[in-house]
Protein backbone atom coordinates (compact mmCIF):
# COMPACT_ATOMS: atom_id res chain seq x y z
CA UNK A 1 0.00 0.00 0.00
CA UNK A 2 1.79 3.27 -1.04
CA UNK A 3 2.63 5.83 1.67
CA UNK A 4 3.02 9.62 1.43
CA UNK A 5 6.94 10.18 1.44
CA UNK A 6 7.77 12.06 4.45
CA UNK A 7 10.37 14.91 4.62
CA UNK A 8 14.04 13.62 4.90
CA UNK A 9 15.04 14.18 9.18
CA UNK A 10 17.94 16.66 7.83
CA UNK A 11 15.52 18.99 5.74
CA UNK A 12 13.70 18.97 8.15
CA UNK A 13 16.09 19.38 10.73
CA UNK A 14 17.25 22.26 8.57
CA UNK A 15 13.41 24.31 9.28
CA UNK A 16 13.68 23.63 13.08
CA UNK A 17 17.36 25.00 13.41
CA UNK A 18 16.52 28.55 11.31
CA UNK A 19 13.22 29.01 13.27
CA UNK A 20 15.24 28.18 16.51
CA UNK A 21 17.71 30.91 15.71
CA UNK A 22 15.39 33.87 14.14
CA UNK A 23 13.77 34.08 17.80
CA UNK A 24 16.90 33.30 19.60
CA UNK A 25 19.01 36.05 17.38
CA UNK A 26 16.44 38.74 17.74
CA UNK A 27 15.26 38.19 21.36
CA UNK A 28 19.32 38.22 22.51
CA UNK A 29 19.75 41.81 19.86
CA UNK A 30 16.99 43.05 21.47
CA UNK A 31 18.17 42.39 25.24
CA UNK A 32 21.53 44.18 24.27
CA UNK A 33 19.85 47.15 22.49
CA UNK A 34 17.71 47.84 25.63
CA UNK A 35 19.80 46.94 28.28
CA UNK A 36 22.62 48.91 27.05
CA UNK A 37 20.20 51.69 26.23
CA UNK A 38 21.21 53.32 22.64
CA UNK A 39 18.50 55.80 21.06
CA UNK A 40 16.55 54.00 18.27
CA UNK A 41 17.20 50.88 19.85
CA UNK A 42 15.14 48.67 18.16
CA UNK A 43 17.45 49.08 14.95
CA UNK A 44 19.54 46.62 15.88
CA UNK A 45 16.35 44.02 16.23
CA UNK A 46 15.26 44.94 12.93
CA UNK A 47 19.00 44.06 11.49
CA UNK A 48 19.19 40.95 12.87
CA UNK A 49 15.60 40.30 11.92
CA UNK A 50 16.67 40.62 8.86
CA UNK A 51 19.65 38.60 8.01
CA UNK A 52 18.40 35.76 10.52
CA UNK A 53 14.99 35.66 7.96
CA UNK A 54 17.11 34.70 5.19
CA UNK A 55 17.50 30.93 4.22
CA UNK A 56 21.22 31.13 4.59
CA UNK A 57 23.37 27.55 5.27
CA UNK A 58 26.68 29.17 7.01
CA UNK A 59 26.86 32.28 5.35
CA UNK A 60 30.74 34.06 5.35
CA UNK A 61 31.40 37.39 7.30
CA UNK A 62 31.31 39.25 3.48
CA UNK A 63 27.33 39.19 4.11
CA UNK A 64 27.17 40.72 7.55
CA UNK A 65 29.73 43.47 6.24
CA UNK A 66 27.79 43.82 2.88
CA UNK A 67 24.36 44.29 5.08
CA UNK A 68 26.11 47.05 7.56
CA UNK A 69 27.76 49.00 4.93
CA UNK A 70 24.41 49.00 2.77
CA UNK A 71 22.60 50.82 6.03
CA UNK A 72 25.75 52.97 7.17
CA UNK A 73 26.19 54.13 3.55
CA UNK A 74 22.82 54.91 3.14
CA UNK A 75 22.49 56.85 5.85
CA UNK A 76 25.79 58.94 5.80
CA UNK A 77 25.51 59.24 2.40
CA UNK A 78 22.35 60.59 2.60
CA UNK A 79 23.83 63.79 4.16
CA UNK A 80 24.36 65.10 0.42
CA UNK A 81 20.40 65.46 -0.29
CA UNK A 82 19.71 67.67 2.97
CA UNK A 83 20.82 71.48 1.24
CA UNK A 84 18.97 70.08 -1.62
CA UNK A 85 16.10 69.82 0.42
CA UNK A 86 16.38 72.48 2.38
CA UNK A 87 17.19 74.93 -0.12
CA UNK A 88 16.25 73.74 -3.85
CA UNK A 89 13.39 71.03 -2.75
CA UNK A 90 12.81 70.31 -6.20
CA UNK A 91 16.43 69.12 -7.35
CA UNK A 92 16.70 67.62 -4.19
CA UNK A 93 13.48 65.07 -4.59
CA UNK A 94 14.51 64.55 -7.95
CA UNK A 95 17.96 63.62 -6.81
CA UNK A 96 16.24 61.46 -3.59
CA UNK A 97 13.39 59.76 -6.33
CA UNK A 98 16.56 58.60 -8.61
CA UNK A 99 18.22 57.33 -5.49
CA UNK A 100 15.32 55.51 -4.02
CA UNK A 101 14.66 53.72 -7.47
CA UNK A 102 18.12 52.19 -7.60
CA UNK A 103 17.54 50.79 -4.01
CA UNK A 104 14.30 49.46 -5.81
CA UNK A 105 15.61 48.15 -9.15
CA UNK A 106 18.54 46.30 -7.11
CA UNK A 107 15.88 44.34 -5.12
CA UNK A 108 13.65 43.70 -8.01
CA UNK A 109 16.69 42.09 -9.89
CA UNK A 110 17.22 39.75 -7.43
CA UNK A 111 19.34 41.89 -5.20
CA UNK A 112 19.51 40.87 -1.20
CA UNK A 113 16.44 41.78 -0.04
CA UNK A 114 18.11 42.62 3.18
CA UNK A 115 20.58 45.10 1.77
CA UNK A 116 17.82 46.45 -0.30
CA UNK A 117 15.14 47.05 2.92
CA UNK A 118 17.73 48.36 4.75
CA UNK A 119 19.33 50.47 2.33
CA UNK A 120 16.31 52.11 1.83
CA UNK A 121 15.45 52.31 5.59
CA UNK A 122 18.25 54.28 6.44
CA UNK A 123 18.12 56.57 3.42
CA UNK A 124 14.35 57.24 4.34
CA UNK A 125 15.15 57.70 8.32
CA UNK A 126 17.79 60.62 7.48
CA UNK A 127 16.38 62.42 4.87
CA UNK A 128 13.00 62.82 6.61
CA UNK A 129 14.49 63.80 10.04
CA UNK A 130 17.78 65.74 8.12
CA UNK A 131 15.27 67.90 6.93
CA UNK A 132 13.73 69.17 10.77
CA UNK A 133 16.78 69.00 12.57
CA UNK A 134 20.47 68.73 11.35
CA UNK A 135 21.69 68.55 14.88
CA UNK A 136 18.86 65.38 15.79
CA UNK A 137 20.33 63.49 12.39
CA UNK A 138 23.68 63.46 13.84
CA UNK A 139 22.42 61.51 17.07
CA UNK A 140 20.33 59.48 15.14
CA UNK A 141 22.70 58.97 12.03
CA UNK A 142 25.29 57.30 14.90
CA UNK A 143 21.93 55.45 16.65
CA UNK A 144 21.55 53.82 13.06
CA UNK A 145 25.28 52.65 12.13
CA UNK A 146 25.81 51.59 15.58
CA UNK A 147 22.49 49.56 15.88
CA UNK A 148 23.20 48.14 12.23
CA UNK A 149 26.53 47.24 13.35
CA UNK A 150 25.20 45.26 16.43
CA UNK A 151 22.32 43.85 14.42
CA UNK A 152 24.85 41.97 12.10
CA UNK A 153 27.19 40.87 14.96
CA UNK A 154 24.29 39.15 16.38
CA UNK A 155 23.38 37.53 13.46
CA UNK A 156 26.69 36.35 13.31
CA UNK A 157 27.27 35.08 16.23
CA UNK A 158 23.79 33.51 15.92
CA UNK A 159 24.94 31.65 12.57
CA UNK A 160 28.51 30.55 14.79
CA UNK A 161 26.30 29.10 17.95
CA UNK A 162 23.38 27.37 16.28
CA UNK A 163 24.80 26.07 12.79
CA UNK A 164 22.54 24.72 10.31
CA UNK A 165 23.31 21.02 9.81
CA UNK A 166 25.06 20.13 7.10
CA UNK A 167 22.92 19.32 3.76
CA UNK A 168 23.52 17.37 1.17
CA UNK A 169 24.04 19.11 -1.96
CA UNK A 170 20.75 19.67 -4.25
CA UNK A 171 20.65 18.06 -7.97
CA UNK A 172 18.35 18.35 -10.62
CA UNK A 173 15.65 20.96 -10.85
CA UNK A 174 16.00 21.81 -7.32
CA UNK A 175 19.47 23.08 -7.85
CA UNK A 176 18.86 25.23 -10.67
CA UNK A 177 15.38 26.90 -8.63
CA UNK A 178 14.35 30.57 -9.33
CA UNK A 179 13.21 33.41 -10.40
CA UNK A 180 14.21 35.12 -12.99
CA UNK A 181 12.73 38.72 -13.77
CA UNK A 182 13.11 41.06 -16.77
CA UNK A 183 14.31 44.10 -17.34
CA UNK A 184 10.84 45.40 -17.74
CA UNK A 185 9.26 43.49 -14.77
CA UNK A 186 11.68 45.26 -12.40
CA UNK A 187 11.30 48.66 -13.83
CA UNK A 188 7.30 48.28 -12.75
CA UNK A 189 8.17 46.77 -9.75
CA UNK A 190 10.61 49.59 -8.65
CA UNK A 191 8.13 52.25 -9.87
CA UNK A 192 5.70 51.00 -8.15
CA UNK A 193 7.54 50.58 -4.88
CA UNK A 194 8.62 54.21 -5.37
CA UNK A 195 4.95 55.28 -6.08
CA UNK A 196 4.21 54.08 -2.22
CA UNK A 197 6.99 55.13 -0.48
CA UNK A 198 7.55 58.85 -1.95
CA UNK A 199 4.99 60.50 -1.64
CA UNK A 200 4.75 59.43 2.11
CA UNK A 201 8.34 60.37 2.63
CA UNK A 202 7.73 63.97 0.81
CA UNK A 203 5.10 64.44 3.47
CA UNK A 204 7.75 63.49 6.54
CA UNK A 205 9.62 65.77 4.77
CA UNK A 206 7.56 68.99 4.73
CA UNK A 207 6.38 67.62 8.44
CA UNK A 208 7.85 68.32 11.90
CA UNK A 209 6.85 65.48 13.20
CA UNK A 210 9.36 63.27 11.34
CA UNK A 211 11.46 62.18 14.42
CA UNK A 212 8.97 61.36 17.10
CA UNK A 213 7.54 58.85 14.13
CA UNK A 214 10.37 57.57 13.11
CA UNK A 215 8.91 54.04 13.46
CA UNK A 216 6.48 54.71 10.43
CA UNK A 217 8.94 55.23 7.88
CA UNK A 218 10.76 52.34 8.60
CA UNK A 219 7.53 50.88 7.82
CA UNK A 220 6.61 52.74 4.79
CA UNK A 221 10.07 51.96 3.75
CA UNK A 222 9.66 48.74 4.42
CA UNK A 223 6.49 48.77 2.32
CA UNK A 224 8.14 49.15 -0.74
CA UNK A 225 10.42 46.16 -0.82
CA UNK A 226 7.38 44.03 0.13
CA UNK A 227 5.33 44.71 -2.98
CA UNK A 228 8.28 44.08 -4.96
CA UNK A 229 8.08 41.03 -7.48
CA UNK A 230 4.31 40.74 -6.88
CA UNK A 231 1.04 40.74 -8.54
CA UNK A 232 -1.46 43.64 -7.55
CA UNK A 233 -3.64 41.02 -5.44
CA UNK A 234 -0.49 39.45 -3.96
CA UNK A 235 0.79 42.63 -3.38
CA UNK A 236 -2.22 43.96 -1.83
CA UNK A 237 -2.57 40.72 0.32
CA UNK A 238 0.67 40.95 1.55
CA UNK A 239 0.56 44.71 2.89
CA UNK A 240 -2.70 44.01 4.69
CA UNK A 241 -1.63 40.49 5.71
CA UNK A 242 1.40 41.50 7.27
CA UNK A 243 0.00 44.99 9.70
CA UNK A 244 -3.16 43.09 10.80
CA UNK A 245 -0.92 39.98 11.60
CA UNK A 246 1.93 41.90 13.38
CA UNK A 247 -0.30 44.56 14.61
CA UNK A 248 -2.43 41.87 16.27
CA UNK A 249 1.21 40.51 18.15
CA UNK A 250 2.22 43.69 19.15
CA UNK A 251 -1.25 44.62 20.86
CA UNK A 252 -1.24 41.48 22.95
CA UNK A 253 2.44 42.00 23.86
CA UNK A 254 1.86 45.35 25.05
CA UNK A 255 -0.98 44.44 27.37
CA UNK A 256 0.88 41.38 28.83
CA UNK A 257 3.43 44.07 29.29
CA UNK A 258 1.18 46.70 30.73
CA UNK A 259 0.21 43.99 33.62
CA UNK A 260 4.03 43.24 33.90
CA UNK A 261 6.44 45.72 32.80
CA UNK A 262 9.84 43.75 32.36
CA UNK A 263 13.14 43.18 30.06
CA UNK A 264 12.96 39.98 30.57
CA UNK A 265 9.57 39.28 29.93
CA UNK A 266 9.92 42.13 26.50
CA UNK A 267 12.96 39.75 25.26
CA UNK A 268 10.85 36.02 26.32
CA UNK A 269 7.41 37.74 24.17
CA UNK A 270 9.94 38.59 21.35
CA UNK A 271 11.94 35.29 21.57
CA UNK A 272 7.82 33.21 20.76
CA UNK A 273 7.15 35.74 17.91
CA UNK A 274 9.94 34.44 16.18
CA UNK A 275 9.10 30.64 16.98
CA UNK A 276 5.73 31.42 15.99
CA UNK A 277 6.24 33.58 12.59
CA UNK A 278 9.38 31.50 11.86
CA UNK A 279 6.86 28.90 11.41
CA UNK A 280 5.49 30.32 8.73
CA UNK A 281 8.87 31.87 7.62
CA UNK A 282 11.28 28.85 6.70
CA UNK A 283 9.90 25.40 5.07
CA UNK A 284 12.44 22.63 4.51
CA UNK A 285 15.67 23.98 3.01
CA UNK A 286 13.93 26.98 1.61
CA UNK A 287 11.53 29.61 2.77
CA UNK A 288 7.79 28.90 3.11
CA UNK A 289 5.42 30.49 -0.09
CA UNK A 290 4.11 33.51 2.02
CA UNK A 291 7.82 33.95 3.89
CA UNK A 292 8.09 37.72 3.00
CA UNK A 293 4.55 38.42 4.35
CA UNK A 294 5.29 36.79 7.82
CA UNK A 295 8.74 38.82 7.86
CA UNK A 296 6.95 41.97 7.23
CA UNK A 297 4.85 41.18 9.46
CA UNK A 298 7.44 40.31 12.45
CA UNK A 299 8.93 43.49 11.60
CA UNK A 300 5.87 45.58 12.09
CA UNK A 301 5.39 43.96 15.52
CA UNK A 302 8.70 45.08 16.42
CA UNK A 303 8.67 48.33 15.28
CA UNK A 304 5.11 49.01 16.75
CA UNK A 305 5.90 47.67 20.18
CA UNK A 306 9.88 48.84 20.32
CA UNK A 307 8.93 52.79 20.26
CA UNK A 308 6.24 52.47 22.82
CA UNK A 309 8.06 49.84 25.16
CA UNK A 310 11.12 53.01 25.26
CA UNK A 311 8.70 55.30 27.07
CA UNK A 312 9.96 55.98 30.56
CA UNK A 313 6.16 54.39 32.04
CA UNK A 314 3.11 51.94 30.34
CA UNK A 315 0.45 54.86 31.89
CA UNK A 316 -2.26 56.03 29.73
CA UNK A 317 0.05 58.06 27.71
CA UNK A 318 1.92 55.42 26.93
CA UNK A 319 -0.77 53.31 25.97
CA UNK A 320 -2.39 56.30 23.98
CA UNK A 321 0.86 56.62 21.92
CA UNK A 322 1.03 53.17 21.16
CA UNK A 323 -2.40 53.21 19.42
CA UNK A 324 -1.45 56.22 17.02
CA UNK A 325 1.68 54.69 16.53
CA UNK A 326 -0.56 51.64 15.07
CA UNK A 327 -3.14 53.69 13.62
CA UNK A 328 -0.64 55.24 11.69
CA UNK A 329 0.53 51.92 10.33
CA UNK A 330 -2.87 50.79 9.24
CA UNK A 331 -3.83 54.31 7.54
CA UNK A 332 -0.42 53.63 5.50
CA UNK A 333 -1.21 50.36 4.94
CA UNK A 334 -4.52 51.29 3.28
CA UNK A 335 -2.70 54.22 1.10
CA UNK A 336 -0.04 51.61 -0.13
CA UNK A 337 -2.78 49.12 -1.10
CA UNK A 338 -4.82 52.03 -2.83
CA UNK A 339 -1.46 53.29 -4.46
CA UNK A 340 -0.67 49.59 -5.64
CA UNK A 341 -4.16 49.20 -7.72
CA UNK A 342 -3.90 52.61 -9.19
CA UNK A 343 -0.39 52.40 -10.56
CA UNK A 344 -1.04 48.75 -11.85
CA UNK A 345 -4.41 50.32 -13.24
CA UNK A 346 -2.51 52.07 -15.32
CA UNK A 347 0.42 50.15 -15.84
CA UNK A 348 0.25 46.74 -15.99
CA UNK A 349 2.99 44.27 -14.88
CA UNK A 350 4.76 42.54 -17.74
CA UNK A 351 5.67 39.45 -17.54
CA UNK A 352 8.60 37.87 -16.56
Amino acid sequence: MPTKAASPPVITSVANTRILRLAFGTAVSLWISQAVGWSLSFIAPVVTMFLLAMPLSRPKPRLFIIVVLALTLSIYGSFIFLPLLLHQRLAGLLLLSLTLFHCFYFTARGGAAAAGSLATIGLALTVAIGTVSVDMLVGVADGLAVGALAGALVAMLAHRLIPDPVLPPQTGAAAEEGVTVSLAAARHDAMRSLAIVLPILIWFVFSSASAANAAVMIKVSSMGQEVSRSSTKAAAKSLIFSTLAGGLAAVVAWQVLSIWPSLALYVLLIALAGLLFGQKIFAGRGMHADAATWSYAFLTMIIVLAPAVLDSDFGSAAGVKFYDRLLMFGWATLYGVGAVYVFDAFWKRPEN
